[in-house]
């Protein structure tokens, strides 16, 4: 028997109440689809004692026949169409084949319950759902009025009564916001920051510390962004140009300034884009000009 022709039972405790929730065998029941149907703010899967009680029979064997007379029945709506399906026969170990609306059961309430799954039909547009990995970065609470009651924060409504506020949370996840914008951004050598979240906008690789002519040439450089208000990190470590440029690539700086070689050679300054990989050279007086028309 394929899971698409088996009929779920599932007892559920909705605020104190039992409810019998009805579903496909290859479907999963989404809570919150639930609680919104019935109004509840608790809803659980029900104990043994419970589903003993309801349906005379142990967990596992549940079914929608012969159940607890005033007992709430909800069906997702996928099973609305299903013929001699199969369902728990509310005894141990066994089940019942050949089930049909009306004749063995009422017709229960339906309604879209489960969780979605990939194929189904887009209740917007004629196309199908498509489902895709995700980093959860934010997320908004309903906390209802539980806190508000307990602290007594009211309003009047429109008739002049005292109601308790119905309240709600966010969060932001900072972390996660940066490891979502890291996976849309880096390539083979590293991160490849955004300017707007970038630790650094700019780093200088001073290529030779014990060099007074680069040395100053990046002091200057680097005062001079500062006072344009640009976020800069100087690389003056003693580490060879190879280990520099690749921790610059790492890092993922937007654009990273060398004090090298060309300066001496020709009074130039290499700057480079991270992103496109871009590098131009410019004379020493024009780097901090040419950096701040870049970002900016």
């Amino acid at each position: 028997i394929s899971a698409d022709h088996l009929v779920k039972t599932l007892i559920m405790v909705a605020d104190d109440r039992p409810v019998a929730v009805l579903i496909r065998g290859d479907h999963e029941l989404n809570n919150i689809k639930l609680k919104h149907l019935l109004g509840v703010e608790h809803l659980n899967f029900a104990d043994e004692a419970t589903v003993r009680s309801v349906t005379g029979a142990p967990v596992g064997f549940s079914g929608p026949v012969g159940l607890s007379k005033g007992l709430k029945v909800v069906a997702d709506q996928d099973i609305s169409t299903l013929k001699n399906f199969v369902t728990g026969a509310n005894e141990p170990d066994a089940h019942l084949t050949g089930v049909n609306w009306n004749r063995d059961i009422p017709m229960p309430e339906f309604a879209d319950i489960r969780v979605i799954t990939e194929g189904d039909p887009c209740p917007n547009c004629k196309g199908k759902i498509e489902l895709k990995r995700g980093i959860e970065v934010g997320h908004i609470f309903k906390l209802g009025t539980k806190y508000s009651e307990s602290m007594g924060a009211t309003f009047l409504d429109d008739a002049g009564e005292k109601k308790p506020a119905v309240m709600g949370c966010y969060g932001i996840g900072v972390g996660r916001t940066v490891a979502a914008a890291i996976e849309q951004n880096h390539d083979e050598n590293g991160i490849i920051f955004p300017i707007s979240i970038a630790p650094f906008e700019v780093i200088i690789s001073l290529l030779n510390i014990n060099d007074d002519l680069m040395s100053k040439a990046a002091e200057d450089i680097y005062n001079g962004l500062l006072a344009h208000d640009v976020e800069v990190l100087l690389d003056d470590r003693e580490e060879r140009p190879g280990v520099k440029f690749k921790d610059a690539d790492l890092l993922g700086i937007p654009l990273r300034i060398v004090v090298g070689r060309r300066l001496k050679e020709k009074n130039e300054i290499e700057i480079r884009t991270r992103v496109t990989g871009k590098t131009i050279s410019v004379k020493r007086n024009e780097a901090v000009k040419r950096a701040v028309e870049i970002l900016r």
